[in-house]
């Protein structure tokens, strides 16, 4: 035989694709919250965007120059009537979506407002810098002390001390992929072509998460899908 076919990777080490998110993850968790990636605003007034190239900065530094905006804020800045809007707008920022459901008009309003009030969008299909501690110090709250750190496919991984993995002491640079505890009872990944990263775990945890004060999104209903915000329109 010399056709080679991958196994069905774990889903308790990746994300979905498309669809509905809990069906997606029957049998390995019984809840998920979307964790919105905020937008971005230096914490200097005389900063100059030009100069911030993401690639350029480690997330320690990205940690230090920049605050978090969250889309609730920017949804009110755009005069946009949910934050699903936002969602769209994104996406039809970085030609994500196909023409019936992209929406040149809100992504030209999204832009603007972008640009006058000095902020930076989210980038697509990457753990947050600037919610990387909170998040990864929730997951030490749940009595976790490492965590798995894998690819998109989690055809790859390794173990890693969830401390080394803070922007403020990283060893090891978190960005797109997945990180799941080795007792398979929780996981961040994020979705390649999303603004957003998504948190699985037991209910109670997740209803935790969402309490967060610095941390933004929504619990997924069992209709909830990968990309919800076309489910508004």
């Amino acid at each position: 035989m010399n056709q080679r076919v991958f196994p069905d990777p774990d889903r308790y080490a990746i994300c979905p694709l498309e669809g509905p998110v809990l069906p997606f993850y029957d049998g390995a968790f019984e809840a998920a919250y979307v964790l919105l990636s905020p937008f971005m605003r230096p914490k200097s007034t005389t900063f100059d965007l030009t100069n911030a190239a993401r690639e350029d900065w480690s997330a320690d530094e990205l940690c230090q120059t920049f605050e978090s905006v969250r889309w609730s804020q920017v949804r009110d800045l755009c005069g946009f009537p949910s934050i699903a809007s936002i969602d769209v707008a994104l996406r039809t920022m970085i030609g994500g979506l196909r023409k019936d459901f992209a929406d040149e008009e809100l992504a030209d309003v999204l832009a603007n407002s972008l640009s006058q009030h000095r902020l930076l969008a989210p980038v697509e299909g990457l753990f947050p810098e600037l919610i990387q501690d909170p998040v990864l110090s929730f997951i030490q709250s749940l009595a976790q002390e490492w965590l798995w750190v894998g690819d998109e496919f989690c055809t790859e991984r390794k173990l890693c001390w969830i401390d080394d993995l803070k922007p403020a002491s990283a060893k090891v640079a978190l960005t797109s992929g997945s990180v799941f505890t080795p007792d398979k009872a929780n996981l961040w990944t994020v979705h390649w072509d999303s603004h957003f990263t998504i948190f699985c775990s037991s209910r109670p945890n997740v209803e935790r998460l969402a309490r967060h004060p610095t941390l933004e999104g929504f619990v997924c209903a069992p209709e909830t899908e990968i990309y919800w915000s076309l489910q508004s329109v």
